[in-house]
C-alpha cells in the first residue's frame, strides 16, 4: 500500500487515498495523463488555480533499483498549451517512496508564498516562504539543509518560476544535495510559481515494504547485473551523455548557430563539446567523470565538471545543454557552457529552451554567436526579472514571434532538442508526433539508419520508441536503461508483480505505453491541437543542412497518415 495526498492550497486541507497493486504500478506519466484528461483540465488556464500540479513517484521509488527513482511532474503546460509530463532524477522521488507515498497533487493556489513540509509519517504542514523568495536555488538548498537537516529532499521553484516565466522548471536535490536535477520542460516551474509554492521538503527515511521483498530485491540485483554487461552502459559511465555530441557532430545532426549548420567542426579531434574531450579535460583537472543522479543508479552518466584549478563549475554538464546552449549559440569551449549551465540551474530554468531562445536572438542580430558574455547578461536579466528578462523567460516561440524572426526551432511552441530532424529523422518524427511538444525523450533513436526509409517505415520505428519511453516514464525508469528494460519485459513485470502483488504479464509494458500515448493525444485534441501543430518549422523543409545537404522529408500530413494507418492495423490485429 502507498498513500497519495491531495493538498488543497486554498484552505490547506489534506486528503489521502490508498493505492494498492496496479494503482501503484500505473504511476508517473500514465497517472498524469489519465488524471489530467479525466479532470477536464484541457480547457483551463494553465496558470490558473484549476490546473493541478501532480508529483508522481514510480513503483520502485525508495529502493536501490538502478535508474528506477525518477519522478514525474505533470500539468497543463503554460508553454505549449498541451499536456506536460516532465521527469527528473535526484532524490525527491526516492524520498517519497521512503515515506511510503506514491505522490501528491497540489490543487488550487495559496494566498501567500508557502513552503510545504511532508514528514516521513505523512504529516503535511505549511510554513512561511518569505525568507526564500528571490534567492537562487543553491542558496535556498543550503538554507533548507540548515533548517531541516541532511536527511531530506526538496523541490524548488526558482526566481524565474516565481515570476511565472514559461521556461521555468522545478529543481530537485541530486545525490549530493545540489539543486541540479530539473523537471525542466514545459513551464512546470511557472505552474508551481502560480500556486505560490516556493519549496516542498520531504524526509528520506527507509525502504518501503513490498509484497514479496526477497523476490523483488532479487529482481533488482538481476537488473543491475544485466546492466553491468551492456557496453552502451559502460560508455555512458565513462563519457557521460556528452558522448552523444561526438556522434551527432560526426554525422552532421548537431544544432549549430540556430540550427543553420549540422556540424561544428569536421575535425573530430578538434571537437571540444563531446564526451571524449570533456572526459579527458575533467580527469586532468581532478573532476568526477561518473556520478549517479539518483540513489542506486549504476549507469552514472552524470558528472562533476571542474575548472582549471579543480573547483567545481557545474554538475552535471550534459549533452542537451552542450548542444542548445553550446554549439547552437556558437560556443565551442565546454568551460563557457559550464558557467552558463551553473547559472541556469541556480535560476531553475530549462537549458534547451534558454539555448534556443538565445540562438534566435543571435541570428536576429541582437547578440553575436559565440558571445558568452551576452548570454550571461541575458541570464542575469532573467534572474533579476527586468523587463527584458521577463520577455526572454517566455521562451523561443514567443520571443521569436515578437521580434519577427524567420527561423524559430520549435514544435508546439517548445524548443526542439539537440537533434536536427533533417538528419536524425526518427527522433524528429517523435518530436512531431508527441503531445509533449518538441521533446526527444518521447522517442529518441539518434543512431537509427534512416537513409532510403519511407515515412511510414520511420513512423513505425518512432512509435515503437515512443511506446517504450512512455512505459519507462510511467514506472519511474530512466530511459538510459532501455537496452535492458526493453529487451527483458519478463524481468521488469516480474519485479512489479513481486513488489506489489499484481498478476501482470510481459505484454503489460507495451500496453501501458500505448495507453499513455492515446491519453495524451486525446488531451491535446481536447485542448484544441490539430495535426497542423505537429509540423516542423518551414526552414527545416526549405534549407539544406550542411554538411549532409539534407532537408526535412517528412511533413505532418504524411506522418499522421502513416500513424493512423499503423494504429488502425495494430487495433485490428489486437481484435483478432
Amino acid at each position: 500500500m502507498r498513500k497519495y495526498l491531495h493538498i488543497n492550497l486554498a484552505d490547506r486541507s489534506i486528503s489521502a487515498q490508498e493505492f494498492h497493486g496496479e494503482q501503484i504500478v500505473r504511476s508517473g506519466r500514465y497517472f498524469i495523463a489519465k488524471t489530467l484528461l479525466e479532470s477536464g483540465v484541457a480547457a483551463v488556464d494553465p496558470l490558473g488555480p484549476d490546473n493541478p500540479l501532480i508529483f508522481s513517484a514510480g513503483p520502485f521509488a525508495g529502493t536501490n533499483f538502478s535508474n528506477a527513482n525518477r519522478l514525474s511532474v505533470g500539468c497543463k503546460s503554460p508553454l505549449t498549451g498541451g499536456i506536460k509530463e516532465a521527469n527528473a532524477g535526484g532524490t525527491f522521488g526516492f524520498a517519497l517512496g521512503q515515506s511510503e507515498l506514491a505522490g501528491f497533487t497540489l490543487h488550487g493556489a495559496s494566498t501567500e508564498w508557502s513552503l510545504i513540509r511532508i514528514t516521513k509519517e505523512g504529516l503535511v504542514t505549511f510554513e512561511d516562504a518569505q525568507p526564500y523568495l528571490g534567492r537562487g536555488n543553491e542558496e535556498c538548498a543550503r538554507m533548507l539543509f540548515d533548517k531541516y537537516g541532511k536527511k531530506i529532499s526538496y523541490a524548488l521553484c526558482g526566481p524565474v518560476g516565481e515570476r511565472l516565466g514559461l521556461i521555468a522548471g522545478i529543481a530537485f536535490a541530486d545525490t549530493d544535495g545540489r539543486p541540479s536535477r530539473l523537471a525542466a520542460r514545459g513551464g512546470v516551474g511557472a505552474v508551481m510559481g502560480a500556486k505560490r509554492i516556493k519549496a516542498i521538503v520531504v524526509d528520506q527515511h527507509k525502504m518501503p515494504p513490498f509484497h514479496d521483498r526477497k523476490k523483488a530485491m532479487g529482481a533488482v540485483r538481476e537488473y543491475g547485473a544485466r546492466l553491468g554487461r551492456e557496453q552502451a552502459i559502460d560508455n555512458f559511465k565513462r563519457f557521460g551523455t556528452a558522448t552523444v555530441g561526438d556522434f551527432t557532430n560526426y554525422i552532421g545532426g548537431l544544432p549549430v548557430r540556430n540550427f543553420s549548420v549540422g556540424q561544428l567542426t569536421a575535425d573530430r579531434d578538434a571537437f571540444k563539446l563531446g564526451g571524449t574531450h570533456i572526459r579527458e579535460r575533467n580527469l586532468g583537472r581532478g573532476g568526477q567523470t561518473a556520478h549517479a543522479c539518483m540513489p542506486g543508479c549504476m549507469i552514472e552518466c552524470s558528472n562533476v565538471y571542474v575548472d582549471a584549478q579543480g573547483k567545481e563549475l557545474v554538475s552535471p554538464l550534459e549533452y542537451e545543454t552542450l548542444g542548445l546552449m553550446g554549439s547552437n549559440c556558437g560556443l565551442e569551449d565546454p568551460d563557457d557552457v559550464a558557467r552558463l549551465n551553473r547559472a541556469v540551474n541556480d535560476m531553475g530554468v530549462d537549458t534547451i529552451e534558454v539555448g534556443a531562445t538565445l540562438g534566435v536572438l543571435m541570428e536576429a542580430g541582437l547578440g553575436a554567436f559565440g558571445d558568452a558574455d551576452f548570454m550571461m547578461a541575458a541570464l542575469e536579466d532573467m534572474r533579476r526579472g527586468s523587463e527584458r528578462g521577463r520577455f526572454l523567460a517566455q521562451g523561443a516561440a514567443r520571443v521569436g514571434k515578437h521580434i519577427g524572426a524567420a527561423r524559430v526551432p520549435v514544435i508546439k511552441r517548445q524548443a526542439i532538442s539537440a537533434y536536427d530532424p533533417r538528419v536524425i529523422e526518427v527522433t524528429g518524427i517523435s518530436m512531431m508526433l508527441t503531445a509533449q511538444g518538441a521533446d526527444h525523450t518521447a522517442g529518441n533513436l539518434p543512431a537509427y539508419g534512416c537513409k532510403d526509409k519511407t515515412t511510414a517505415e520511420l513512423v513505425a520505428v518512432s512509435l515503437g520508441a515512443q511506446v517504450a519511453a512512455a512505459a519507462a516514464d510511467s514506472l519511474g525508469l530512466c530511459v538510459f536503461g532501455r537496452s535492458v528494460t526493453d529487451t527483458n519485459p519478463d524481468l521488469i513485470v516480474g519485479a512489479l508483480n513481486d513488489a506489489h502483488g499484481t498478476s501482470l504479464d510481459p505484454s503489460f509494458l507495451k500496453t501501458l505505453g500505448r495507453e499513455v500515448l492515446e491519453l495524451e493525444w486525446a488531451f491535446n485534441r481536447a485542448a484544441g491541437f490539430t495535426e497542423a501543430d505537429d509540423e516542423l518549422p518551414t526552414f527545416f523543409y526549405e534549407e539544406a543542412l550542411q554538411p549532409t545537404g539534407n532537408t526535412a522529408r517528412h511533413g505532418s500530413e504524411a506522418v499522421n497518415r502513416s500513424l493512423r494507418e499503423l494504429l488502425g492495423r495494430a487495433t485490428h490485429a489486437a481484435d483478432q
